[in-house]
């Protein structure tokens, strides 16, 4: 299991995480998300013992992680931590970079293990690129395989994908995670990009301005935003005031609502006008604008004309539900 408890650290007396406590069962994925500058990234190196901590300690089935006051080397072997920087070896192949973190005790079985890895990350015809020559994405998935060659009992990524293009960041998360998975590889990743997270991780911890609001599970904390900082992480989300929706409502609570959750009546639900379209593949996504705030944003099957005055309704159970969480 790993376990934080009560982990606090600062840049030049500037705080960057403030008492963080969690836990996550072996073999489990935690997605850390938040806006820029939260603290994601300094977690990471908080639990691989980069940092010596101000308060509070990191635990991996009941050993310390410790900083670099105590090791000569920061960082545990049984973890491995892929960052952003990636700090791959530029004048060897890509085999040789893999190949570089196998045991020396295994020589005859380092060619198979580097050809399974370069099938993970989908880089099977490249083992003997020299890295130098390679796009900042494919350098970004060699990262990662090294990262995986002696595979680690818990593994840190930094924004994994954030320099890979979109056609295969999608192919690479659905082939990386359950590879993980099925190696019982504990996962904690960092990221702005709810893709990263809602298929794949098993609970997600919330963080902003260095402090942790929630760890929950995925799709409990999806479902259930209790802050309008949370739902925003995974895209847009209305602020609809709980007298909109029900007229009789005696309080000024607010109901969070994700666009795909809003439809269209014929002659009943509040009055928007719609002002924008945006085509997004499977749907479009509406801008709409009420007299009295800001914009409205739902899913539509098809275009609607500019200008044109709509009606919209939200599920009852979906605003007792939301209601609920905040009052």
């Amino acid at each position: 299991m790993l376990e934080l408890k009560n982990v606090s650290f600062a840049y030049h007396k500037k705080p960057v995480l403030d008492t963080i406590s969690l836990r996550l069962e072996r073999g489990g994925h935690l997605a850390i998300m938040g806006e820029s500058g939260s603290g994601k990234s300094t977690l990471l190196k908080a639990i691989y013992g980069l940092l010596e901590l101000k308060h509070g300690e990191v635990h991996w089935n009941g050993h310390q992680v410790l900083g670099p006051n105590f090791t000569l080397i920061p960082g545990e072997k049984y973890m491995k931590y892929v960052s952003q920087d990636f700090e791959l070896m530029p004048f060897t192949t890509v085999g040789e970079n893999i190949s570089a973190h196998l045991s020396a005790f295994n020589l005859e079985k380092h060619d198979q293990r580097v050809a399974e890895l370069l099938q993970v990350i989908e880089m099977e015809d490249m083992g003997e690129v020299k890295v130098k020559n390679l796009s900042g994405g494919q350098k970004q998935r060699v990262a990662l395989a090294r990262a995986l060659a002696q595979e680690p009992e818990i593994l840190l990524l930094d924004e994994p994908f954030s320099n890979i293009d979109q056609f295969k960041k999608n192919k690479l998360r659905h082939r990386l995670f359950p590879y993980l998975r099925e190696k019982n590889i504990t996962v904690v990743t960092a990221t702005h990009d709810p893709d990263d997270v809602l298929s794949f991780a098993d609970e997600v911890l919330i963080l902003k301005d260095g402090e942790a609001l929630v760890q929950e599970a995925t799709t409990q904390l999806y479902h259930n935003p209790k802050l309008p900082y949370v739902a925003g992480l995974f895209g847009r989300v209305n602020h609809l005031p709980i007298k909109l929706l029900k007229d009789y409502a005696k309080t000024e609570h607010q109901v969070l609502a994700y666009p795909h959750e809003l439809r269209l009546a014929k002659k009943s639900g509040f009055k928007v006008v719609v002002k924008d379209c945006f085509f997004k593949g499977s749907h479009y996504l509406i801008e709409g604008i009420r007299e009295d705030s800001g914009p409205i944003f739902f899913n539509h099957d098809e275009p609607l004309e500019i200008g044109r005055l709509v009606y919209l309704n939200i599920a009852l159970h979906i605003i007792n539900k939301r209601l609920n969480l905040v009052g």
